[in-house]
C-alpha cells in the first residue's frame, strides 16, 4: 500500500538546490546526504541508523533505484527498514508501505553461510527524482555468542570497530558519520587518504565522535591500481588497543574452542603423508599440498562457529570440503598431530592492511613454527596444485598470528623475480622458400608455473594438445603442429611443468625476390599469456596510484635461428636496454654465420609498485614490445 502525501519541506529543497545532469554530466545518481549514526554499548553490542537521500540524474539512475536492497548475516545482525520515501518531480512525496519488504536467502556461490538481503520495489522513477531510506541495524559481521542480543555482540566482546569508506562511484554531496563511545572506552581512529571535518563532545555517560565530508566526485581509477580502499579517503576506529591483543584473543578463542583437535582417522592420515618424508620442510610440503589438493573450497554455514573461530579439524576432514578458514584449520590440525607447533593468521588478499587495529580480514592461512624457531606461513587455499606452500600472489600483504605469545602486524616479503621464472627456448629453421620449422618449449617455476600449468590442468586431457596448438596460432594461423609433448601436470611436486610443440610454417617470411623479411618467433612475443607484464597498457606517460602485478618474475627468451645457405643479413634490428632496479628489460640479435641468435630477459621485482616505479615498468614493456614489432631482413 502506498501513503501519498504532499510535502515541500526541506528535503524537497535540499533535491532542487543539489544539482542535475547538467552539473554532474558522467554520473548516473547524486547521493545528497548519506548519514550514518552508531551508538555502542558497553558489551560492544551497536545499534546503528543510517539515513540516505539518492537522486537519479538520468535514466539509467532512476533503474538502479527502482529497489533498495540490503544484504546481512542473520545469525550476526538484525536490519529492518525504518522508512522509504520517493520524492517525486511534482512535488508530492511517495511513503512506501514497509510491509512489502522482502526478506529472502542472499545468492550465493562456493560459501554458502545463510546470508540474506531485504530488498523494498520502488518502482518506475524518473530523472530528478530521489529516493531517501532510513535503516535500522543491530549487530556485527561475525558472532560467536548467543541467546537474545548476545550473537549481536561483536567477537571481542566490549570492544568496537569499523571501517568507514568515505568514497562513493557516485558524487556526494555530504557524508556524515557519527558514533557514540562509551566514556570507560578509549577509542583510537585515522582518517587516511584526505581529510574531514572531525570534532566530539561529551554526551552524558558517552563520547560522540562526528566526522564529515563534503563534495566528494567518484574517485578516478587507473588501470592495474591497488585496491580502492587503499588510496580513497576511509575511516578506521577502533576501542581495541593494539594488534597484539588481537593476536592473543584470536589464539585463544580458537583454542578454547578445540578447533584443532585431532582423531584417530586424521592421525591415521598424517601418518599415510608422512610416510617417507625426508625432512622437516619435505613433512610440511606434503601435509599442506594435502590440505590445499583435497580439500574442495565450498564454505557451509556452521551457525556459531562462523567468524572468527576455525572449524574444527574433525568435521572440515569428513567433510572434505570447506572455506579459507576451513582449508588453514584442517592444515593446522594435521601439523599438530604430526608434532609441529602451527597457528591461525589472518590476512587480507587485493589490499592494504592499515595499523589502526581495525578488523580489515577476509582471508585465513597458517603458520608453522620452524626448528629454529621461525614462522612459516602456509596458504592452502591458494595454493592447489601449485608448487609454492604460499602463493607469492600474496607476496606483500599485510597478515597477523595468533600466536600464545602475540604478534603484531606484518607484511610478506617480497618473492624473488627468479622464483618464478619463465624459460622459453627455441630452435627453428628458416628455409629459402620461406618456410619455417622448428620447436619452442616453455618452462616457469613457483606462480608462472601456475599459469603454464593451467594450459593443460585447467581443461580436459583431450583438449591438452589443442591448447599448446592455440599458443603457435594466435601468431601464425597456417602453421600446422607436427607434435606437442608435456610434463604431467598432476605430478606438479616433482618438476616444473615443461611444454614443448614442434612446428611448421608455410609464408613465415615476406619474400620479395631475394629479400626475405620476418619477425622470430621468440621476439613475437609466442606464449605471451605467461608474460604477465605484456598485458599492462602502456599508454599512460605517468601515474598517480601505486598499480600492481601478478606476481614478481624474470623471463628468459631464447632462440637459435638457422638461415639458408649463402644468405646475409640486411637489417637487423638494434638490442634494446631500458628500465632499472625494479623493473628492467633487455633483448637484441647476434648473427654468427648463418646462425641467428635472439636473446632477451625481462625482470620485474616486486607485486604491488610505486608510482614512482611505473617509468622503469612501461619502459621495460614497450622496450619488449618495440623489438616484436621489428623484423629482420636477408638476403639469398
Amino acid at each position: 500500500m502506498l501513503v501519498m502525501e504532499l510535502h515541500a519541506g526541506p528535503v524537497q529543497d535540499l533535491i532542487a538546490k543539489s544539482g542535475d545532469a547538467a552539473k554532474y554530466p558522467n554520473d548516473a545518481q547524486l547521493v545528497i546526504f548519506d548519514s550514518t549514526m552508531v551508538d555502542m554499548q558497553e558489551s560492544g553490542l551497536t545499534y546503528v541508523v543510517t539515513h540516505t537521500l539518492i537522486k537519479a540524474l538520468n535514466t539509467k539512475g532512476a533503474l538502479e533505484l527502482s529497489a533498495i536492497k540490503f544484504g546481512y548475516d542473520p545469525l550476526s545482525a538484525f536490519i529492518e527498514f525504518r522508512e522509504v520515501n520517493i520524492y517525486r518531480n511534482n512535488g508530492s512525496m511517495v511513503r512506501l508501505d514497509l510491509k512489502n519488504v522482502m526478506d529472502y536467502p542472499a545468492p550465493a556461490h562456493a560459501i554458502y553461510w545463510g546470508a540474506r538481503e531485504k530488498m523494498i520495489a520502488t518502482g518506475r522513477l524518473e530523472p530528478g527524482e530521489a529516493v531517501e531510506v532510513v535503516m535500522f541495524k543491530k549487530g556485527f559481521t561475525y558472532a560467536l555468542l548467543q541467546g537474545d542480543d548476545d550473537k549481536y555482540i561483536p567477537p571481542m566482546r566490549g570492544h568496537f570497530y569499523d571501517i568507514v569508506e568515505f568514497f562513493d562511484h557516485n558524487p556526494v554531496c555530504e557524508k556524515v558519520y557519527e558514533v557514540s563511545i562509551p566514556r570507560t572506552k578509549t577509542l583510537q581512529f585515522r582518517f587516511y587518504n584526505g581529510e574531514a571535518g572531525v570534532s566530539s563532545l561529551i554526551e552524558k555517560d558517552k563520547v560522540v565522535y562526528t566526522f564529515t565530508k563534503k563534495n566528494m566526485l567518484p574517485f578516478k581509477s587507473e588501470p592495474r591500481m591497488v585496491a580502492l580502499s587503499d588510496i580513497a579517503p576511509k575511516l578506521l576506529l577502533s576501542t581495541s588497543p593494539d594488534w597484539l591483543t588481537k593476536s592473543t584473543w584470536f589464539y585463544k578463542v580458537n583454542e578454547d574452542f578445540g578447533s584443532f583437535e585431532s582423531t584417530p582417522e586424521i592421525s591415521a592420515k598424517v601418518h599415510e603423508i608422512l610416510n617417507g618424508a625426508s625432512n622437516e620442510l619435505d613433512s610440511i610440503a606434503r601435509l599442506t599440498h594435502w590440505c590445499a589438493d583435497e580439500i574442495r573450497y565450498s564454505g557451509i554455514s556452521m551457525g556459531c562457529g562462523e567468524g572468527f573461530t576455525l572449524h574444527k579439524g574433525a568435521m572440515t576432514f569428513t567433510d572434505r570440503c570447506g572455506v579459507c578458514k576451513d582449508k588453514a584449520g584442517m592444515l593446522i590440525t594435521m601439523l599438530r598431530a604430526a608434532g609441529f607447533k602451527s597457528y591461525p593468521a589472518m590476512t587480507m588478499a587485493g589490499s592494504r592492511i592499515d595499523y589502526i587495529p581495525a578488523d580489515q580480514f577476509n582471508h585465513c592461512v597458517t603458520v608453522v613454527k620452524l626448528h629454529d624457531g621461525k614462522y612459516k606461513l602456509l596458504d592452502p587455499t591458494w595454493v592447489p596444485f601449485i608448487r609454492e606452500l604460499w602463493s607469492s600472489a600474496e607476496q606483500q600483504q599485510q597478515y597477523l598470528m595468533g600466536v600464545p605469545e602475540g604478534a603484531d602486524l606484518a607484511t610478506t616479503p617480497v618473492s624473488d623475480p627468479a622464483n618464478h621464472y619463465v624459460n622459453i627456448e627455441g630452435k627453428t629453421e628458416l628455409l629459402a622458400d620461406g618456410s619455417l620449422k622448428g620447436s619452442f618449449s616453455i618452462q616457469a617455476e613457483g606462480q608462472s608455473d601456475a599459469g603454464v600449468r593451467g594450459l593443460l590442468r585447467n581443461s580436459a586431457p583431450a583438449l591438452w594438445s589443442q591448447n599448446i596448438e592455440k599458443e603457435i596460432l594466435k601468431l601464425w594461423p597456417q602453421a600446422v603442429v607436427t607434435k606437442t609433448d608435456y610434463t604431467d601436470p598432476a605430478s606438479y611436486r616433482e618438476n616444473p611443468e615443461r611444454i614443448s610443440v614442434e612446428f611448421i610454417i608455410r609464408g613465415f617470411a615476406l619474400i620479395n625476390g631475394k629479400t626475405l623479411l620476418f619477425t622470430p618467433l621468440s621476439a613475437a612475443e609466442i606464449f605471451k599469456n605467461f608474460q604477465g607484464q605484456l598485458g599492462f597498457e602502456t599508454d599512460m606517460a605517468e601515474r598517480n596510484y601505486p598499480f600492481r602485478d601478478r606476481c614478481s618474475r624474470e623471463v628468459n627468451i631464447h632462440e637459435s635461428m638457422t638461415l639458408p645457405a649463402n644468405s646475409h643479413a640486411l637489417r637487423i634490428p638494434s638490442a634494446l636496454d631500458a628500465g632499472g632496479s625494479r623493473a628492467s628489460y633487455k633483448g637484441g640479435y647476434t648473427l654468427k654465420g648463418n646462425t641467428l641468435e635472439f636473446t632477451s630477459k625481462a625482470v620485474f621485482t616486486k607485486r604491488i609498485y610505486e608510482p614512482a616505479d611505473w617509468p622503469e615498468f612501461r619502459s621495460s614493456v614497450e622496450a619488449q614490445n618495440k623489438l616484436s614489432e621489428k623484423a629482420v631482413s636477408i638476403e639469398l
